[in-house]
């Protein structure tokens, strides 16, 4: 399928054929949500932790006894039904990642692009840069490409300039093409390509 391309002011710099194996695939929403439950679970930090009954410092001595107090019979006082006891069952410190194969992700990636250009929400820009990292200019020249919720994907390497430029805009992601994900694609309304991320995108589905 053919593709306009755009430069950044807007104006028009002819067309690209965009596979129909990337790009022309019928978006799968369960495929899409396994995915991005993927990439959420496995950034998770997992630090939570509390202390069990063997890591409180206390004695173990028995503190009262057996028969006659008229009330439980403990042991020590680092059980759990004690205040300053140890935690029982508390959360300790894992992992949420969960396994996804590779190849479910990488069909994943295809038809998160697929949706986009279903939704006409892909716009395919000749080139991200600036000759000055000036938010208020880039801000006016994505008003003229109507973006307000997008996710910019350049080359290998990004233009500093319009990435600092980029940096204080709301709504609005610049990664480099390496970096392309399905959950960022799928949270912004409009997905942006540079022609070199296109490339990008062919190598790496070839």
């Amino acid at each position: 399928m053919k593709a306009d391309v755009t430069t950044l002011d807007a104006g028009s710099a002819g067309s690209v054929e965009l596979p129909d194996a990337v790009f022309g695939l019928d978006p799968r929403k369960d495929i899409l949500q396994r995915m991005v439950t993927y990439q959420l679970a496995k950034r998770q930090q997992g630090t939570h932790k509390t202390k069990g009954r063997s890591e409180v410092t206390g004695t173990t001595k028995k503190f009262v006894n057996q028969k006659g107090s008229g009330g439980a019979r403990h042991g020590n006082r680092k059980v759990p039904q004690f205040r300053g006891g140890g935690k029982a069952f508390g959360p300790v410190v894992r992992s949420h990642a969960i396994d996804l194969p590779k190849k479910v992700r990488a069909l994943a990636l295809k038809h998160a692009l697929s949706s986009k250009v279903k939704e006409d929400n892909l716009i395919i820009l000749d080139d991200a840069k600036m000759a000055a990292p000036k938010t208020a200019q880039l801000r006016a020249l994505f008003g003229k490409l109507g973006l307000k919720s997008a996710l910019v994907i350049g080359g290998s390497e990004l233009d500093a300039n319009f990435e600092l430029a980029a940096r204080n805009i709301p709504l609005v992601d610049v990664l480099p093409a390496q970096g392309i994900n399905v959950y960022d694609i799928l949270r912004r309304d409009k997905l942006v390509l540079t022609k070199a991320a296109l490339e990008s995108l062919e190598a790496r589905f070839k």
